[in-house]
């Protein structure tokens, strides 16, 4: 597997990120041996918070949401997956897959760091991704909260919003980052905002990742990972633990959403679910702050 590394110089000087980066190795299937990067703050004894990001932004999106958490006693990680920000980035379309991405990150969370007692929150990708974490060790999360994502099974629930991205991802002869998470917010960001989504991609090479993402969601019966979501949804199906979901108003991706969540999972029926005015789909862009004190207020109240 041949991947890139983005040179440490590329995210000098990031507006209100002074967070140090932390690294870990996981290893791909044909056994070459990729560095993701994470962020790590907050008491290293406290009970963990795991936020997972989504295409085609990296932690950078969590930067208004950490401190308010770090603030509240929490430990909080916030890793970058596999070609995206810091993080290692195969430069062939075939490298990724949905199965590896959900390998990848369960290295690092499982494997690496022995994540326990945590508190998961995923937005885009991250949820589809860190659901699949929570299905799989259910016991090592104490509760979830979720916003703007889903879980799809390949059943045809999509939103022609979602269909209209994926090829305009598959399609575009350049891929601007920083100007998709601008499109996908609905406040309009800083230039110097819109460089820092920008950073890790310093050319079209290190973009296999975010050009491939789209078409790895399931969206018909026959996609691959079907069955694999179908049995995450059997896990879900029985959780009793605290979930909420936390869904911006103004997400056309994925709005409405949430109500599949509320109907089939235990642990979010019966509970008042937040939806957070003003945002779009990056709703950590537009209501930072506030999600993490959606965030925070959950775990106290659980």
């Amino acid at each position: 597997m041949k991947f890139l590394r983005t040179p440490d110089e590329q995210f000098a000087n990031l507006p209100e990120f002074p967070f140090p980066p932390h690294y870990a190795t996981v290893t791909a299937a044909d056994g070459t041996e990729l560095r993701v990067h994470y962020l790590d703050e907050g008491p290293a004894d406290a009970a963990p918070v795991l936020l997972m990001h989504g295409e085609p932004s990296w932690s950078f999106l969590y930067r208004r949401v950490i401190p308010v958490l770090v603030a509240a006693g929490h430990r909080v990680i916030a890793p970058d997956l596999v070609g995206f920000g810091r993080s290692d980035k195969p430069t062939d379309v075939a490298d990724y897959s949905y199965a590896a991405h959900v390998a990848w990150m369960s290295d690092l969370v499982f494997d690496v760091l022995d994540l326990r007692d945590a508190t998961f929150f995923g937005q885009d990708w991250g949820g589809l991704i860190g659901l699949r974490l929570v299905a799989a060790q259910p016991d090592r999360f104490a509760r979830v909260v979720i916003g703007n994502t889903g879980l799809p099974t390949g059943d045809g629930n999509l939103t022609d919003a979602f269909f209209a991205w994926q090829k305009f991802a598959a399609e575009t002869p350049e891929l601007p980052i920083g100007q998709i998470i601008n499109f996908g917010t609905l406040t309009d960001l800083a230039p110097e905002v819109i460089a820092a989504y920008d950073a890790p991609f310093p050319d079209d090479d290190s973009k296999a990742g975010a050009r491939i993402f789209p078409k790895l969601v399931p969206s018909t019966p026959d996609d691959p990972e079907r069955d694999a979501n179908l049995a995450a949804w059997t896990v879900l199906e029985q959780y009793t633990k605290p979930f909420l979901c936390a869904f911006s108003d103004g997400d056309p991706i994925t709005g409405g959403g949430d109500a599949e969540f509320r109907r089939r999972v235990p642990g979010a029926q019966g509970r008042e679910h937040v939806t957070i005015a003003g945002g779009g789909h990056f709703l950590q862009e537009d209501c930072g702050p506030e999600l993490g004190r959606v965030i925070a207020e959950f775990i106290a109240a659980t």
